[in-house]
């Protein structure tokens, strides 16, 4: 699992704990961790394509 799903599926345990608890601070900060690993993931997802377009014209 990469970093960035790892910090997305966090996201989700602690939005959903922060519901159960009726925490909103809680249920913040887990919709904010699943935003920033969705935003690594298409970082990486980006990188791997920009990688992949090098190593083409290195042929």
């Amino acid at each position: 699992m990469t970093e960035g799903k790892g910090r997305e599926v966090s996201g989700r345990v602690k939005e959903a704990a922060g519901a159960l608890k009726g925490d909103d601070e809680m249920r913040r900060e887990g919709r904010k961790d699943q935003k920033q690993g969705k935003l690594e993931q298409a970082r990486d997802r980006i990188s791997d394509a920009a990688e992949d377009v090098k190593d083409a014209f290195k042929k």
